[in-house]
């Protein structure tokens, strides 16, 4: 029997646990786990590089791990990458964001990249992390191109 869409808009829905929602061979998931290991060793640089007072901005975590996803899935901008985060529950799972949250804007990445590069953020996690990865078997040898630029690897 053929199917039939029911526009009907859903008004409540039972919790949704993205955990389940991922399958479990997914090569994200042996990712995430070693990215999110080593954003934990971060976790005094990153106190270091903030304010312990003000309001409280985006987690320089998140930051990272979305510009991580950026580069893994090749997405042009900063700003289809935080449409791509709004919309995509395997996104919203890789960055620990509830399926309910609101999306940080894109101009967060301009606010707080001079501090993640001034402090070697960047530069420490993905030379360690890439290097992991790479050991692990997780990076391909394969040549590729970033806006018209060989990668060489």
């Amino acid at each position: 029997m053929r199917g039939k869409s029911d526009p009907q808009a859903v008004l409540f829905t039972a919790a949704i646990d993205l955990e389940q929602r991922i399958r479990a061979d997914h090569p994200l998931r042996a990712i995430k786990r070693m990215v999110d290991e080593d954003l934990a060793k971060m976790s005094r640089r990153f106190d270091a590089a903030y304010a312990d007072e003000g309001r409280p901005g985006v987690p320089p975590e998140r930051l990272i791990k979305a510009l991580l996803l950026q580069s893994i899935y090749s997405i042009r901008s900063e700003a289809q990458l935080v449409e791509r985060i709004d919309h995509d529950l395997l996104f919203r799972w890789f960055l620990d964001l509830r399926i309910d949250a609101e999306v940080f804007d894109a101009t967060v990445f301009c606010h707080n990249r001079k501090r993640l590069e001034e402090h070697g953020l960047f530069v420490a996690f993905f030379d360690g992390t890439v290097r992991r990865a790479m050991a692990a078997g997780l990076v391909s040898a394969d040549h590729f191109s970033v806006d018209g630029s060989l990668i060489k690897t």
